[in-house]
């Protein structure tokens, strides 16, 4: 099971005593503010919860699975995510 966009921001706007338009407003920004300090190389800390960086993938050989052919992959980024310790906490009951 798991929550969807529309039922996070309902369970938002109901703890924190917002309307869903304002809890909706809320997740964007944050969102905007991951996709934004993720782009410039910056990690995001909310203690307790998570961290959020970018990390660095080296170029490698990887393999098509339908023809088993060999390809180069070039290299990139990728994103890490790190749970907190509210995170952990809550995920071992």
């Amino acid at each position: 099971m798991s929550v969807n966009r529309t039922e996070l921001v309902a369970a938002v706007a109901e703890r924190a005593s917002l309307s869903k338009t304002q809890a909706d407003a809320a997740l964007s920004a944050l969102q905007d503010v991951l996709v934004d300090s993720l782009g410039k190389g910056e990690a995001v800390k909310v203690t307790g919860l998570l961290s959020v960086e970018r990390v660095e993938r080296a170029a490698r050989t990887g393999r098509n699975p339908r023809t088993g052919e060999e390809i180069q992959i070039p290299a990139g980024y990728g994103v890490k995510i790190s749970a907190g310790s509210a995170l952990k906490k809550a995920v071992a009951k």
